[in-house]
């Protein structure tokens, strides 16, 4: 009884992937050196969803590349 009461550890979830995004998603693997495809997904989850939360507060994101200028992106509409 006690078995059924407890929740399990982890979710099982499976997703089909278009060709390109499996590509993308073995390129960032190998580019990461990550040791599994959840590793790539958990670590997109978590910048995903600062960048959401980031989006929700009203604040600006912005890149500066090596020459040292700075363009904001605009990520979500």
């Amino acid at each position: 009884m006690e078995a059924e009461l407890a929740k399990p550890s982890r979710t099982r979830v499976q997703i089909d992937l278009a060709p390109q995004s499996y590509e993308r998603l073995k390129r960032l693997k190998e580019v990461t050196e990550a040791s599994s495809y959840t590793d790539v997904l958990k670590d997109a989850l978590r910048v995903y969803e600062y960048l959401v939360e980031s989006a929700d507060r009203g604040d600006r994101l912005s890149v500066t590349d090596e020459a040292g200028r700075t363009t904001d992106l605009r990520l979500f509409s």
